[in-house]
């Protein structure tokens, strides 16, 4: 933002052109040298950067009240940001150190449910990195699978998810084993040390939101595209990677990942092969350039520890091919040449390194 008070940049129009501009200079990623030209990558780059000002707008915008938080899915079948888990149910809701929350619950069958607290996002220029966390596994549950949980910065008895004076956001993972049969949890969120009622609108909020939500479209499309453009270094390889990077993130701190990248010629396949250790859960998935999980509502671009049929050896096979290739496990590339990939192991006795191979689909 300029030197200018919100209200002269909103009645001016100021704080919409500024906001139209960053947008603008989102696209310089998606046409970079560095980043792949493919119609089929390119379109889905475009595509990708509609994406996230729509969850942007909804994060920065209309749920952006501290005072009276909302939880809502700003990553979703139809928004997805940083090799976004299948078998997630992503929640986000905003808050501030300022003040303390109480959320109340019912378990539900869901497999894993996690909460954290973030400082910053994508587009911040501050600190950004977790601030509290706290698993259900963890936590007091009555019979009937009823909780509450205290946020707060003050360390309160029972369940409680800390947070510090920077921190900004409530994300909330619960994670599917058996999708058909499991149940999400009922969450919701209250302010308890104060008003909850909404603050009024304000030009300055919407300056504020505006300049917010461009610039986390530049810094998430920047961000993972850098990241992207690393792993190619290891292409067709799975190398663990770096915890702290995946913490500033938002990652999970439990969860130990593997990111890389894939790119198959047509009579390709990847195998991929390990014994998972005792684990609360593991995945594998794949993703596109952009590190949007692919289509998991028609393709199965995905495998989880319940889905997955181990061989005698307690080891897992998993074959990343273009057609199929009549194999117990095949994901598919649901028509790309190339992307990224994840392994994940959730709360593991250790940690094996996964081992890839790419072979001619006839050796198969």
């Amino acid at each position: 933002m300029s030197g200018q008070p919100a209200l002269q940049r909103i009645e001016s129009g100021a704080a919409w052109s500024d906001f139209c501009d960053t947008l603008k200079r989102a696209g310089d990623t998606i046409l970079s040298d560095r980043s792949p030209d493919d119609p089929l990558d390119r379109a889905e780059g475009f595509r990708y950067l509609t994406r996230l000002t729509r969850a942007a707008l909804e994060v920065f915008v209309e749920h952006a009240d501290p005072r009276a938080p909302v939880l809502h899915r700003p990553v979703h079948e139809t928004a997805k940001i940083g090799a976004d888990n299948p078998d997630n149910y992503y929640q986000n809701a905003s808050i501030s150190g300022k003040y303390e929350y109480r959320i109340v619950g019912k378990r539900g069958s869901v497999h894993y449910l996690g909460f954290g607290t973030q400082a910053g996002n994508y587009g911040s220029t501050g600190r950004s990195g977790p601030t509290g966390y706290l698993e259900s596994a963890d936590m007091q549950i009555d019979p009937n699978g009823h909780f509450e949980i205290l946020v707060s910065c003050r360390k309160q008895s029972g369940n409680w998810l800390p947070m510090e004076p920077d921190t900004e956001t409530l994300i909330v993972r619960q994670t599917f084993l058996d999708r058909e049969h499991e149940k999400l949890a009922e969450l919701e969120i209250k302010r308890i040390d104060g008003d909850s009622t909404p603050s009024p609108l304000t030009p300055d909020a919407i300056d504020r939101g505006l300049t917010a939500s461009s610039n986390l479209v530049v810094g998430c499309a920047a961000l993972f595209a850098n990241w992207a453009e690393g792993f190619r270094k290891h292409k067709n390889q799975l190398p663990e990677f770096d915890q702290g990077i995946s913490l500033a993130a938002g990652g999970d701190p439990h969860i130990c990942y593997y990111h890389s990248y894939w790119e198959l010629e047509p009579e390709e396949a990847l195998v991929v092969e390990v014994i998972p250790p005792e684990c609360e859960y593991w995945n594998f998935q794949i993703n596109n350039h952009w590190m949007e999980s692919l289509d998991y509502r028609f393709h199965r671009i995905a495998i989880n520890k319940h889905q997955a049929r181990l061989r005698d050896d307690g080891s897992v096979r998993i074959v990343l091919a273009h057609t199929d290739p009549g194999v117990d496990i095949w994901l598919e590339t649901a028509g790309h040449r190339r992307g990224t990939m994840c392994f994940r192991w959730v709360r593991a006795a250790d940690h094996p390194q996964p081992q890839t191979r790419v072979v001619k689909l006839s050796e198969l």
